[in-house]
């Protein structure tokens, strides 16, 4: 997927609805995030053209909720809860994903693998 500053992404895009675990008075996702509009886009391993300041998971711990849920390393996240995440800061897309009033985090998410299998799909018809 590119990216063009100021124009609409097209992203194929899937659903991962993540339930969180409680821990006293703690609730965990059970994944961690890098990225994002005041982050260097150059650090990012997972952006495909640098300059692409997104939101992507960095780690997902073996067994947790996002794990269990579906979301993978590398992925992106496009929106969490209805909330647009690909022009936002870092600490903005934390306080979305940790809210405490949430037990449920609605993503959308985008993946390579994702935007490969709708382009082989399409080359078969």
């Amino acid at each position: 997927m590119s990216f063009i500053p100021g124009q609409p992404v097209t992203a194929v895009v899937q659903r991962i609805e993540i339930q969180k675990l409680r821990e006293g008075d703690n609730l965990i996702l059970g994944f961690s995030i890098g990225g994002g509009i005041d982050q260097d886009a150059c650090q990012n391993p997972f952006s495909e053209d640098k300059a692409d300041k997104g939101i992507y998971v960095t780690r997902v711990s073996k067994g947790g909720p996002a794990e269990v849920a579906g979301l993978r390393i590398g992925d992106k996240i496009m929106q969490v809860n209805g909330w647009d995440m690909t022009m936002v800061t870092h600490d903005q897309a934390r306080k979305r994903l940790t809210k405490k009033k949430e037990d449920v985090v609605r993503l959308l998410i985008t993946r390579k693998s994702l935007e490969e299998t709708v382009r082989q799909s399409m080359m078969q018809h």
